[in-house]
């Protein structure tokens, strides 16, 4: 069971990703500048870019904006430069954090994301001390009201997913990196729209929370992710989708 996906299962019900529009499209922007500067302008050939354009276009991101921030990224139009980095930290509880910024002062974030997750009995952690804990997977979340299981496994399989596991209200499905698109693609085609679909760092194990220490990782999780700088927050936390509906 994956708490990280039953925790954004339950945002998108309560429509907190429209709430955040201006955030989700600030993040998508940055991400499609520096996908662009990476591996060039083209999303033929380049497979982050394309998983990007693809969500700005599920968020309904202008055609314009798109492409002026590809093209920020390309340097053919003058924009600022974002260093891509990865922090690791612990939570309440023992809950291991990778943080994923893209930053224009490393300084100012790296003292900002110390102070919360301090604030919220946690403490950042040295280099590979949580990222080995993770692994890169395709991830795609169906709420079960939106799918037939038998249907939505089908397609899945057959487009190259690894699994579909029952998480809760959702399901939720996994893919090696490369059969990622095809798979959402697959699960688009039979007219089921995902949750969220994305590249993820996924964790091996997780930490059961209850109490107090699940309320303090919910308002920490929140805290980070509602973060400027922040791209992605993962964790390997799982606390009982009761207790998050009744904390959210």
């Amino acid at each position: 069971m994956s708490g990280h996906s039953k925790w954004h299962t339950i945002k998108h019900k309560k429509g907190a990703a429209d709430a955040k529009r201006g955030k989700v499209f600030t993040r998508i922007i940055k991400e499609l500048s520096v996908a662009a500067r990476n591996g060039g302008g083209d999303p033929a050939t380049n497979p982050r870019l394309r998983t990007i354009i693809a969500e700005a276009k599920a968020n309904n991101m202008p055609r314009e904006n798109i492409e002026r921030a590809i093209r920020r990224g390309t340097g053919e139009e003058p924009g600022v430069s974002y260093e891509e980095i990865t922090y690791e930290g612990y939570g309440p509880g023992g809950v291991a954090l990778l943080i994923q910024v893209l930053t224009d002062n490393k300084n100012r974030t790296v003292g900002e994301i110390r102070h919360m997750l301090g604030k919220h009995n946690g403490n950042l952690a040295a280099e590979n001390s949580v990222a080995w804990m993770f692994s890169r997977k395709g991830q795609i979340i169906i709420e079960k009201d939106k799918a037939d299981e038998e249907k939505l496994l089908n397609a899945a399989l057959e487009a190259g997913a690894d699994d579909m596991n029952d998480d809760g209200s959702a399901w939720e499905i996994m893919t090696a990196p490369d059969s990622f698109e095809a798979v959402r693609d697959a699960v688009k085609a039979i007219g089921i729209e995902p949750a969220s679909a994305e590249v993820a760092m996924v964790p091996q194990n997780y930490v059961k929370l209850t109490g107090n220490d699940a309320k303090q990782m919910l308002k920490l999780y929140e805290a980070v992710d509602d973060h400027d700088d922040v791209q992605h927050v993962w964790a390997n936390f799982d606390i009982e989708e009761k207790e998050i509906e009744a904390l959210a």
